[in-house]
C-alpha cells in the first residue's frame, strides 16, 4: 500500500464516512492538533525521566488517537464503530494527578516553562493540549462534539502541568518561578 494517494493535492481530505472537506476545515484543525499533541506526548514518553511513566503516557497516546478518530468522523455517521472516551479515562488522569501531587511541594507561585529540556517538553505538550481544546470547543460551537472529549483535553492539560512539576523534582532542578516586575507609581 502506498502512503501517498494524491487525493489531497487540491487541499481536500476525507472524513471517516467519506465526505470531502477542506484541509483548513475546523474539524481537520481540531484532529490535526490532537495528532500534534500525540507527538509531543511521545517525546515526553521517550524522556529518560519518564521511563516509569511510559506505560501511562502510552495509554494517553492511545486515547488521543481515539479522540482523533472521533473528531475525524462525520457527525451524521453514527454507524461507524470506534472506541469512545469514557468518564473512567478522565478519572484515571485525576488519579494520576493526585498521585503526582502527593510527591511535590504545594504550588505557591506561577511557574514558567523551563529549567530543563525535558520539563520544557512537558510545557510544550501542555500548551498544544490547550490549543487542541480551544479548537475542539470552536468546532463544538456549531458541530456537536462529545463533551467527554472536551473534558479529557481540559484534564490532560492539567495533568501535563503537574507532570512537568514532578519531572522538575525527579530531575533535581529548580522550578522557574515567575517574578513580576514591580510597578513604579
Amino acid at each position: 500500500m502506498k502512503i501517498y494517494t494524491k487525493t489531497g493535492d487540491k487541499g481536500q481530505t476525507s472524513l471517516l464516512g467519506g465526505t470531502r472537506v477542506s484541509k483548513g476545515h475546523e474539524r481537520i484543525e481540531a484532529y490535526g492538533t490532537v495528532d500534534e499533541l500525540n507527538s509531543w506526548i511521545g517525546l515526553l514518553r521517550d524522556q529518560h525521566v519518564n521511563l516509569s511513566r511510559a506505560p501511562e503516557l502510552k495509554a494517553i497516546q492511545d486515547l488521543l488517537f481515539t479522540i482523533g478518530a472521533t473528531l475525524a468522523t462525520e457527525p451524521s455517521k453514527s454507524n461507524i464503530i470506534r472506541p469512545d472516551v469514557t468518564e473512567a479515562d478522565i478519572e484515571q488522569l485525576e488519579h494520576a494527578m493526585d498521585m503526582m501531587d502527593s510527591q511535590i511541594e504545594p504550588l505557591r507561585n506561577f511557574i514558567l516553562p523551563g529549567g530543563h529540556q525535558s520539563v520544557s517538553f512537558a510545557h510544550l505538550a501542555r500548551t498544544v493540549c490547550r490549543r487542541a481544546e480551544r479548537q475542539v470547543i470552536r468546532l463544538n460551537d456549531h458541530d456537536p462534539v462529545d463533551g467527554l472529549v472536551i473534558q479529557y483535553l481540559n484534564r490532560l492539560s492539567d495533568y501535563l502541568f503537574v507532570l512537568g512539576r514532578l519531572m522538575t523534582k525527579d530531575l533535581g532542578v529548580q522550578e522557574v518561578v515567575w517574578a513580576p516586575r514591580s510597578v513604579i507609581n
